[in-house]
């Protein structure tokens, strides 16, 4: 199977990142025809209000940018040929799989025990990963391949950065609706990550990893029984948590990429 985003992106995804490009195009039209209208009215002092305060928050989150890229580079480990090669040629490899051609920068930090990793977009056209100290110590390389594929697929699916993320930005104002793409990208990841990993067991126990927290207990865990809890969440109290939170329960993304596995990875083998 050839890796292209567009065919593996989640439906959901498509859905809720259609309507924020319409709504943020929509507030960027109100915007672009407030500010014509008060130039031809003569409201300068006003316009120039609105530039200095457009302009104090790019700065803002610039120097916010730049500060914690020099935290990033003086506190955290950079890996490469050098330094961690192995799991160097990991993100190599990873990233040339999904067809991006300069390699994010990737580094470990030390993260007290939690298991996390992130991808993220500083200043300049550079991609990072940051992957924790305790996520390398409980993953195998496998895990990690589906982990460092899912934080590629933010970077290769344009969340952070990009003409559509800025058009549908204004629209993430919308709170349940900004919640909803939040989640419907996470889904889009997890495919990126099975993608990356080819191994259905090890993208599924490294979303089980982060319920349950323990290497030892993981290795024995049954992700079957694990995925049938999402039977379980009951259904009034089950959507409302939903509806408000920023990631899908880790039941429903166990679900979510056996499934996308059944309906399509598998079948593509067996062709």
């Amino acid at each position: 199977m050839q890796f292209q985003i567009e065919k593996i992106r989640h439906p959901k995804e498509i859905k809720y990142g259609t309507y924020l490009l319409v709504f943020g195009s929509i507030i960027w039209a109100i915007i672009a025809f407030i500010l014509i209208f008060s130039l031809f009215k003569g409201y300068y002092l006003q316009i120039s209000l609105f530039i200095i305060y457009i302009a104090v928050l790019w700065c803002v989150s610039y120097i916010a940018r730049a500060l914690t890229q020099a935290y990033m580079f003086g506190h955290y480990v950079l890996i490469g040929p050098n330094q961690f090669p192995h799991l160097h040629q990991i993100v190599q490899e990873s990233a040339k799989q999904v067809g991006i051609v300069e390699a994010p920068q990737a580094f470990i930090y030390n993260s007290g025990g939690v298991i996390n990793a992130f991808a993220v977009r500083l200043i300049g056209r550079q991609r990072y990963i940051w992957l924790t100290s305790a996520l390398i110590d409980a993953n195998n390389d496998e895990q990690i391949r589906f982990v460092i594929g899912h934080e590629l697929g933010h970077h290769i699916s344009g969340h952070l950065g990009g003409y559509k993320f800025y058009l549908q930005l204004p629209g993430q104002f919308i709170p349940l609706l900004k919640k909803a793409y939040s989640r419907a990208r996470e889904l889009t990841c997890d495919r990126v990550g099975m993608f990356v990993s080819q191994d259905l067991s090890a993208s599924r126990s490294a979303l089980q990893l982060l319920a349950c927290g323990s290497v030892k207990l993981n290795d024995q865990m049954n992700p079957d029984e694990f995925q049938k809890q999402e039977t379980m969440v009951p259904n009034t109290t089950g959507f409302l948590l939903h509806i408000f939170t920023y990631y899908p329960r880790l039941t429903q993304r166990v679900e979510a990429i056996s499934d996308w596995y059944a309906s399509t990875c598998k079948s593509s083998s067996e062709k």
